[in-house]
């Protein structure tokens, strides 16, 4: 069982930046390979970035390549971050944090554990 706590997630102007945080716990594991999904009111869940395990190799979205990193601590690999610049009020989500299992990287049901999420919001 692996427990996934997101933080970072306010309120910000359209242009900001700010700083997702993911930390993972429960398992004998160093590191995961851990994605970063969002989901909008009235819309899917969808992918945003994710970094792997074996190398830290990061694919993200289109919509957001370009504007946002993700990254992993170098000293405690189970925490990972996403750094969001030029935020635009589409960018305004929930955003979660998953655990992927197996199969692509973009697809939301081959991740099996998930945060409760940390809520984003551009203002205009």
């Amino acid at each position: 069982q692996v427990q996934l706590v997101e933080s970072g997630g306010r309120l910000v102007q359209t242009g900001g930046s700010l700083r997702l945080s993911c930390v993972a716990s429960g398992s004998i594991l160093n590191s995961y390979t851990i994605g970063w999904f969002r989901q909008a009111p009235g819309k899917e869940r969808e992918f945003v970035a994710v970094i792997v395990d074996s190398d830290d190799s990061t694919y993200y979205a289109d919509s957001v390549k370009g504007r946002f990193t993700i990254s992993r601590d170098k000293a405690n690999k189970k925490s990972v971050y996403l750094q969001m610049n030029g935020l635009k009020p589409e960018d305004t989500a929930l955003y979660y944090c998953a655990a992927h299992y197996f199969g692509t990287y973009d697809v939301r049901r081959n991740y099996n554990f998930w945060g409760q999420g940390t809520q984003v919001t551009v203002s205009s």
